[in-house]
């Protein structure tokens, strides 16, 4: 049976991305690896062994074309509310709460924030299938 372990990002500032991680999900620096043309850095933090692995091209000076291929990665939290309260303190700009209520039952509670770089977010109520 496979493990997933990771999921990859680009990203256009090293620094930029890492603080948006850390404030936004405490997600830490676990490893670097530099090399002359790019650099890998692996986040994580103690909620989980999955890891988020940005890696910067060096000569990389334009913003990512996102594109119409990427949905978003996803993170659950103890309390939905404080965490958007937390973030949009931060000045990151969640966007609104939203009840996913298909046939009157509350199936998931979340709202999404980007990253630095677009990437979209969604933060769920640790609930259900999202715990």
């Amino acid at each position: 049976m496979a493990k997933a372990i990771h999921s990859m990002i680009r990203v256009l500032d090293e620094a930029r991305a890492v603080d948006f991680y850390d404030r936004a999900f405490g997600l830490k620096v676990d490893t670097r690896l530099d090399f002359p043309a790019f650099t890998l850095v692996y986040l994580r933090n103690a909620e989980s062994d999955f890891e988020l692995e940005l890696t910067i091209n060096k000569d990389r000076t334009e913003p990512y074309d996102l594109g119409d291929g990427y949905g978003h990665l996803a993170v659950s939290v103890d309390d939905l509310e404080a965490e958007h309260a937390r973030l949009t303190e931060l000045g990151f700009g969640p966007r609104k709460l939203v009840d996913f209520v298909p046939g009157g039952e509350v199936i998931a509670r979340f709202f999404f924030i980007a990253d630095p770089d677009g990437y979209q977010i969604e933060v769920l109520q640790r609930q259900g299938r999202f715990h």
